[in-house]
């Protein structure tokens, strides 16, 4: 990032392609704090809707970026073009509600996991 530049312009692209939260945000601003504001955001009209912030993952230059940590500290820059958009990706992950998983379950899992047929 460039000395004595602090905010930065950024988009976030979810599945579909769509992008949300366009503005500039500072590099002071925590992951975690990035993700409230997607999730108050995040248009409901799509078919994957995240109930958390802990359902996404935000990922720059191939990195998913930590929650406790600003943008600085993730190393987030726009490089040698100012006023540049940095386009970040959400991944949305529903995490998974514990169950007690049985051998029956267990069993089950293992066999509707894959399936394949040589002819």
């Amino acid at each position: 990032m460039a000395e004595g530049n602090d905010n930065l312009q950024l988009k976030f692209r979810i599945f579909d392609g769509t992008d949300i939260g366009h503005g500039t945000y500072s590099s002071s601003i925590t992951t975690a704090a990035l993700k409230q504001r997607l999730l108050s955001e995040w248009p409901q009209d799509k078919s994957i809707v995240p109930k958390s912030v802990s359902d996404m993952k935000l990922i720059h230059a191939g990195k998913v970026l930590e929650n406790g940590r600003t943008l600085a500290e993730s190393s987030v820059h726009t490089g040698d073009l100012p006023g540049s958009v940095i386009t970040m990706h959400v991944v949305v992950q529903p995490s998974l509600a514990k169950k007690k998983t049985g051998k029956n379950q267990r069993e089950k899992q293992n066999q509707s996991s894959c399936s394949c047929m040589i002819l």
